[in-house]
């Protein structure tokens, strides 16, 4: 087994890990993202809310193009699970970790976790996802406007989003799947007050139309009732097995505990996206990793050095400037965005002569 040193690894290669790599990349540290696959974003049949990003991209492409554009400025993207993250300081980098994978191992000065969650599917029968099976009200609220809509769930948040889905259509039903309701005797007031049709029976069948689309539910007592999609909301757990291996606080609602910069309690260690508080969405996500990756930066960077590294180290030599490393070097010169133009491998090796 190899061991690949980097400034940076990020762990999971959604748009909040992606996008931390793309900055602490061009920014000039040397940076991998390690992505088991799979994620929400990947799930997406369309990118909704996403400025600059027409609606008929799939998450998949999307997620394919934010890999090629890390690759591109000279990061490193590679498929891989990460089942551990040690702590390992030296004397010559007193904040160093080791990550393993059951090919490789990374040693890196900084660690970013944009390990996201995964949502508790309900059993079926159910519609595809995109095409009926909705993971989130904000994304595809829009798309059911005046439309029968369903809310499947049995917690105060499956009756809220009920609530909240008649702000875009009259037509909403929340569906229990033959469970015994556990939301709160407040929550239960207040869908008294609103008009939404809880449905007490468990579903028998889906149909579907020739696209792929819900049509219909029928239901164990023999009615069908028509929708045109819906959202379950059977709970979500949090990839945070790392973090807690590595003594990352955590929140009670189960995300990792971060400040406004994406800095958890471990020096050293970022979490970004999903797996962290707020709201689960790309440009949210895309926020968090733009901030973590300028102050992964801001901690890495070499210059300006300190006062106590001069008095230690002495002036910066004009040897040591750029603190870009060779291979990030020669990527930026030969890139389409370099400020002189593209060159050929010839010509940066001259260049650099």
């Amino acid at each position: 087994m190899t061991e690949t040193a980097y400034d940076v690894v990020v762990v999971g290669g959604g748009p909040a890990g992606l996008t931390t790599a793309l900055y602490t990349t061009r920014l000039g540290q040397d940076t991998a993202v390690v992505d088991r696959g799979g994620g929400r974003a990947a799930m997406m049949a369309d990118t909704h809310n996403v400025i600059g990003v027409t609606e008929e991209v799939s998450g998949v492409e999307f997620l394919e193009t934010a890999t090629e554009q890390v690759e591109s400025y000279g990061g490193d993207v590679v498929r891989a699970f990460v089942s551990d993250v040690a702590r390992v300081d030296t004397d010559d980098d007193p904040v160093t970790f080791r990550l393993e994978t059951d090919d490789e191992t990374y040693r890196t000065r900084r660690v970013v976790l944009a390990t996201g969650f995964s949502d508790a599917r309900p059993d079926p029968p159910l519609p595809p996802t995109g095409r009926g099976l909705h993971w989130c009200l904000h994304c595809d609220a829009y798309m059911f406007v005046d439309e029968p809509v369903f809310v499947m769930g049995t917690g105060d948040s499956a009756a809220y989003v009920a609530m909240v889905m008649l702000n875009f259509t009259d037509d909403v039903d929340l569906l229990t799947r033959g469970a015994q309701p556990e939301w709160s005797d407040e929550t239960a007031r207040l869908l008294e007050n609103h008009p939404v049709d809880v449905v007490h029976e468990d579903l028998e069948s889906v149909t579907r139309d020739d696209d792929g689309w819900l049509e219909s539910f029928t239901f164990t007592d023999g009615t069908t009732r028509e929708y045109r999609g819906g959202f379950p909301m059977c709970g979500s757990n949090y990839n945070t097995d790392l973090a807690e291996g590595l003594g990352c606080e955590l929140n009670d609602d189960g995300t990792i505990a971060v400040d406004d910069h994406g800095r958890t309690s471990v020096d050293g260690v970022y979490a970004v996206g999903d797996v962290t508080p707020g709201h689960n969405q790309i440009p949210v996500a895309m926020g968090q990793g733009a901030k973590a990756g300028i102050d992964v930066h801001m901690d890495l960077r070499a210059f300006p050095r300190s006062l106590d590294g001069i008095e230690a180290q002495g002036p910066v030599n004009g040897s040591e400037v750029p603190a870009v490393s060779p291979d990030l070097l020669a990527t930026a010169v030969a890139h389409h965005g370099h400020a002189a133009g593209p060159r050929s491998d010839a010509d940066a090796a001259a260049g650099d002569d």
